[in-house]
């Protein structure tokens, strides 16, 4: 029998670059309260959401993930053609095949790099750090880069009054490549498909289909409503909060880490009462830097983490060489947690 040769890659990994981007638009809660029956301070006190960006036509998921990369490309202090693989993660790209990584891919220059899309929802983005990391030490690639993008605007129904003011559009980018040091640590992930009610698209696309559209919803001037995302938040709300917590604890256990060794906490952006719920549960000492992106921003998803690492590096609240707990969960429901350097 032939003995197939081993494959030789890096004995660690590491973010070498960050890079966001958000839409030219800012909308604030005012906006929302056009079609709910609500008020700006209900908002804040229940998510803690002051603005959102939205994208035009022009932001597609494409353009907006091309703009963040090319800033984590040149944060890495690589070219683009040294891109061995792109990951995108979104829920967002309606266009089932091809997948939007390999357009970006091109767009970018790469030199014909792997590229696929991932779909794990607010959890993406550890799904796809995870995925680079593995690829980077196995050899496949030398540089790899992540993409968070979402365009959940698209699938917001503005006359929900439970998720109306949640979602944003934008899309961050990391480029993960090879290190002689650990500085990813053990990824906790999972699923949890019994409570996969909980978040969930209102209506499947196959129901659009040329037909019978009387199952269809309707909106209040009796349009056909486009497909959008529905949650049941109480039930969200406690499993984030009791139930993740635990998974970052775990996180830090896997990764050899004490709440006290941390300098940055980057939760998944879904709402800053699930944030401080977590950080008390946590018991993070003061020292620890916290990211609320949601207040400006909003729940954007796969787009959510690295947009907050973004922020916190380019406002001088968090430093290269950090060490930051990440953590993502959602529609699934999905999770994944772990500790990184902070580049």
């Amino acid at each position: 029998m032939s003995k197939i040769r081993p494959s030789k890659g890096a004995p660690y990994a590491r973010i070498l670059g960050v890079g966001g981007y958000r839409p030219t638009r800012v909308v604030p809660n005012e906006v929302i309260l056009e079609t709910i029956d609500s008020s700006d301070e209900w908002i804040r006190s229940r998510s803690g959401i002051e603005t959102r960006h939205w994208a035009s036509d022009e932001e597609t998921v494409a353009a907006m993930s091309i703009e963040a990369s090319g800033k984590a490309i040149a944060d890495a202090g690589i070219t683009a053609e040294q891109i061995g693989a792109v990951v995108v993660s979104t829920v967002s790209h309606f266009s089932q095949t091809p997948a939007v990584a390999t357009e970006i891919a091109d767009k970018l220059g790469t030199a014909k790099a792997a590229a696929f899309d991932i779909s794990a929802g607010c959890a993406g983005f550890g799904y796809g750090l995870t995925l680079a990391k593995g690829m980077i030490v196995e050899g496949s690639a030398e540089y790899v880069l992540v993409i968070g993008v979402e365009r959940l605007s698209d699938l917001t129904d503005l006359e929900d009054r439970a998720t109306a003011f949640l979602f944003g559009d934008g899309a961050g980018a990391v480029v993960v490549g090879p290190s002689q040091e650990p500085h990813i640590g053990p990824t906790v992930w999972g699923s949890e498909g019994d409570k996969s009610e909980t978040i969930k698209q209102t209506v499947p696309w196959n129901e659009f289909r040329i037909g019978d559209v009387s199952k269809l919803p309707l909106d209040s001037k009796g349009n056909i409503k486009f497909p959008a995302i529905t949650q049941e938040g109480q039930a969200v709300f406690r499993w984030a909060v009791f139930e993740m917590a635990k998974v970052a604890q775990q996180a830090l256990d896997a990764a050899g880490i004490t709440p006290d060794d941390l300098d940055v906490f980057i939760p998944h952006q879904a709402n800053e009462r699930i944030i401080d719920s977590m950080v008390k549960t946590l018991k993070l000492p003061e020292h620890v830097t916290v990211a609320r992106d949601v207040r400006t921003t909003g729940n954007t998803s796969a787009a959510s983490i690295p947009l907050a690492m973004e922020r916190l590096l380019a406002t001088g609240e968090a430093k290269s060489g950090d060490t930051a707990l990440v953590i993502g969960f959602g529609a699934g429901l999905v999770y994944a947690a772990t500790v990184v350097t902070l580049p």
